[in-house]
């Protein structure tokens, strides 16, 4: 835990010493509730931004799922040890930090939808190799798939949101953002944790089980059209 808090106070440290506070304070707001409810009666009004939320609602729950389950899959239907489990998960971070990197330079060259899109595949590819794994090699390979798809996937996500949201209400729709990818949290681990349930101690049908959800990610992608989306945010 004390290293935990160590790369917490790390990574916050240059947001904290380096941005400037540009938000400025509305006072007299609502109830959060009602200011929730306002903005999700509000969002029809941006078809792509919604139909994407309901996107990363999906994509989301394959990778909490991957995210919380991940090490217990490895020791599960792997038999990794507890040391080679820690191993990957330390690797893994590494591959997930040069992804979040090196799709962002990608994204800007072949666009938001595409770069997603191609994150998709990656973790669609991750979760066959992961599922149909018979060696320790064949899974360190889909995990540092799944690291690389991690970072960019993260990332290329807020960028959309960013790209498609109202410019004075950025932070209004990044909370929506946020409700997805917590809601995602939940009935991810959930239907994974049903799935081995149901069939007695299965994980791989657990992580095919997850693919769906990506699957379905990008099908809801492949609607979206990012130009028609921003031209509806700047026009509020």
């Amino acid at each position: 835990m004390l290293i935990t808090a160590v790369f917490f106070a790390l990574a916050a440290t240059p947001t904290f010493l380096l941005l400037k506070e540009r938000a400025t304070p509305q006072p007299g707001m609502d109830s959060p509730w009602r200011r929730l409810a306002a903005t999700m009666r509000e969002a029809h009004r941006y078809s792509d931004l919604r139909r994407f939320l309901v996107c990363i609602l999906f994509y989301q729950a394959g990778i909490t799922t991957v995210i919380a389950l991940a090490a217990i899959y490895a020791e599960q239907a792997m038999k990794f040890t507890q040391q080679q489990t820690i191993t990957l998960i330390l690797v893994v971070n590494i591959t997930a930090a040069a992804g979040a990197f090196g799709f962002g330079y990608l994204q800007d060259r072949i666009g938001h939808v595409r770069a997603l899109a191609l994150t998709l595949v990656g973790w669609i590819a991750m979760v066959l190799i992961a599922g149909f794994s018979e060696t320790h090699f064949s899974f360190w390979l889909a995990a540092n798939i799944a690291g690389l798809c991690m970072g960019s996937a993260q990332a290329a996500g807020r960028a959309v949101v960013g790209y498609l949201a109202p410019p004075a209400r950025l932070a209004e729709f990044f909370g929506l953002w946020g409700l997805a990818v917590k809601a995602a949290s939940i009935f991810g681990p959930l239907t994974y944790g049903a799935v081995t349930w149901a069939f007695a101690g299965n994980h791989r049908l657990g992580i095919f089980a997850t693919g769906v959800y990506f699957v379905i990610g990008l099908a809801l992608l492949a609607g979206i059209d990012v130009e028609r989306g921003r031209r509806a945010a700047l026009a509020q």
